[in-house]
């Protein structure tokens, strides 16, 4: 998801990446949201836009922990999404074939321990909170389930399969536009606004006023 060279040679996500694909019932737009405390406004930004939030933990020993302390950026990912209206959370345990954890079930209850009682108190209701460990690197259980001989303790569905099931919020297409601008750019003398639309429909060649300054775009 990092595409330009500054992300890559500081190996950090720094603008909100953006990335489309398909489940059997779902087409599908995932933001890339940094992670890192330097840009938490591109963070903030891609939590506005979301319909369900993705916490990508990190299963390495001591990486996790990190996250995870007093002034980890965790905490303050799953405080922002809450905030911002993110309902349905899934839990993405990422590097569980890092050498340090191996697809250890250990592990996985160990965070799954540390995280739950916190993500609760936030006010995440436990119905509304999905695990699921992968390897991102290898693609392990993302797409294809994992082999039983590397991993027989966890028989749940796939991250693609898990989104699949996902329930999104019902919107009411007849009802007028309702769209909150949530950041606006020019380029090259272009205007642009971000936003999600909440209610109505929106389409290419449409006239629309802004409210409540009135002002036609």
């Amino acid at each position: 998801m990092d595409n330009s060279d500054e992300e890559k040679a500081k190996g950090k996500t720094v603008e909100m990446g953006r990335a489309y694909f398909d489940t059997p019932t779902k087409s599908c737009t995932i933001f890339d949201a940094p992670g890192h405390k330097n840009y938490v406004p591109n963070m903030i930004m891609g939590a506005s836009l979301a319909d369900f939030g993705g916490l990508v933990i990190s299963a390495r020993k001591g990486e996790f922990e990190a996250g995870f302390e007093r002034d980890g950026q965790t905490r303050e990912h799953v405080h922002l999404a809450k905030s911002l209206g993110i309902q349905q959370l899934v839990i993405v345990v990422n590097k569980m074939d890092e050498s340090t954890v191996r697809w250890k079930k250990d592990r996985y209850q160990e965070i799954q321990d540390d995280v739950m009682p916190f993500l609760l108190q936030t006010g995440f209701k436990e119905s509304d909170i999905h695990w699921i460990p992968i390897s991102g690197l290898a693609g392990d259980n993302i797409c294809e389930k994992m082999d039983p001989k590397v991993c027989n303790w966890y028989n749940g569905p796939t991250l693609v399969d898990l989104i699949d099931s996902l329930p999104i919020a019902p919107r009411d297409r007849n009802a007028p536009l309702r769209l909150p601008v949530l950041d606006k750019m020019t380029d090259q003398g272009v205007r642009t606004i971000f936003g999600k639309v909440e209610q109505g429909t929106i389409k290419l060649g449409d006239k629309c006023m802004i409210a409540p300054v009135d002002n036609p775009c």
